[in-house]
């Protein structure tokens, strides 16, 4: 097996603010073709931020896509010419004021990869000190801050929907776990 698909053709179908929608023409590996609808995505981070307390920051934050409000780590979009790590540290301090410490990777998550190119990276770090918010003007968040033990289990319960938020939860804690010695 090659594993792989060979564009053939690619027509863009809408191009938006965030997301430009493809609809591709591909060739299979057994030669045949196929058709591809494909979200162009510029990316985005997510910054799972721990307090002395051993506390995660979180926002609450109305999601239109689903008509309610959701709990998410401080997270956002990629800027051009900005790399994850320093755009992770802008989202960070411009959703919750904190500015964090001793950063370190979680990786990477493809959140839709059937049909969506967008790649989330994924950081913990430690809160340094906090600053003012900076939010933009169209960002209305509410800031909350869960034990990471009780984000934990919220995510085994079900009660954080939100894939990067889950994804990073439960590497922090493991992180932590292996930190401590446990």
């Amino acid at each position: 097996m090659k594993l792989f698909e060979k564009t053939l053709e690619s027509k863009s179908i809408f191009e938006g603010k965030v997301i430009h929608v493809m609809h591709d023409k591909v060739e299979l590996e057994n030669g045949e073709t196929a058709m591809r609808e494909i979200v162009a995505h510029p990316g985005g981070v997510c910054v799972a931020a721990l307090t002395p307390e051993n506390e995660l920051l979180f926002v609450r934050q109305f999601r239109y896509p689903y008509k309610e409000v959701t709990l998410e780590l401080p997270a956002g979009k990629l800027e051009k010419g900005q790399n994850p790590l320093e755009n992770g540290k802008r989202e960070l301090l411009e959703e919750t004021g904190a500015i964090g410490r001793e950063y370190m990777t979680l990786g990477k998550l493809y959140p839709s990869p059937g049909y969506c190119g967008e790649i989330i990276h994924l950081y913990f770090c430690k809160i340094d000190h906090f600053e003012k918010q900076q939010l933009d003007e169209d960002e209305f968040v509410s800031v909350e801050r869960i034990p990471l033990e009780k984000a934990e289990e919220m995510v085994m319960n079900n009660e954080i929907p939100d894939s990067k938020t889950q994804v990073a939860i439960l590497k922090t804690a493991a992180i932590v776990r292996k930190l401590n010695g446990q």
